[in-house]
């Protein structure tokens, strides 16, 4: 039963617009100082979650971007050109929605780190764990440049606190106790 719950809530929270208020005049400026944290939802996958038995070695298998997704994508890391924003590191899910859009946005130099895979459907326990190996990674990070995380609207939520509409960013800033708070959002 708890199960069913979880999904829902998460299914109820994917399908909201999104709710990261700006905290910050410009959450581009937030970008461009050291140690920043950017949390990338995956650009437009139409549907939600993924086929029964998907693999993730298998693209077929699962819910991947469509035409308007790898648009997003593309301009998303043209403004982030644009806006001069240094990147450090390029971090993405094992999806291959999340993979295309940070490849689509940054380049080929996108690690995979299954921290931030989607735990859409799982129970609580796995949910948590999952989370707090995010939360530490996460908290580890100095820059100098921007860390850029390409992964799934119930990751972002558990994380944070808010939902991440597709390709919406999640800007991170230091909340100084070692953790980190949001600073805003944008969409490409």
């Amino acid at each position: 039963m708890r199960s069913i719950g979880v999904t829902l809530l998460a299914l109820f929270a994917a399908l909201l617009p999104a709710t990261a208020a700006a905290t910050t005049p410009d959450p581009w400026a937030e970008l461009r100082k050291p140690g920043a944290i950017v949390l990338i939802r995956h650009a437009l996958a139409p549907g939600v979650g993924d086929p029964p038995g998907f693999r993730l070695n298998d693209c077929a298998t699962q819910r991947n971007l469509s035409d308007e997704g790898r648009a997003q994508a593309r301009r998303l890391g043209e403004q982030f050109r644009e806006r001069g924003v240094r990147v450090g590191q390029v971090i993405s899910s094992q999806w291959c929605r999340t993979r295309e859009t940070a490849r689509l946005a940054f380049g080929d130099r996108v690690r995979d780190e299954p921290a931030f895979n989607s735990f859409f459907g799982q129970d609580g326990s796995a949910r948590d764990t999952q989370t707090r190996r995010a939360r530490e990674l996460l908290t580890r990070w100095k820059g100098p440049d921007t860390l850029v995380v390409v992964t799934h609207q119930v990751n972002i939520t558990a994380l944070t606190g808010v939902g991440a509409a597709s390709a919406e960013a999640v800007v991170l800033g230091p909340d100084g106790q070692g953790g980190f708070k949001v600073q805003g959002s944008f969409t490409p």
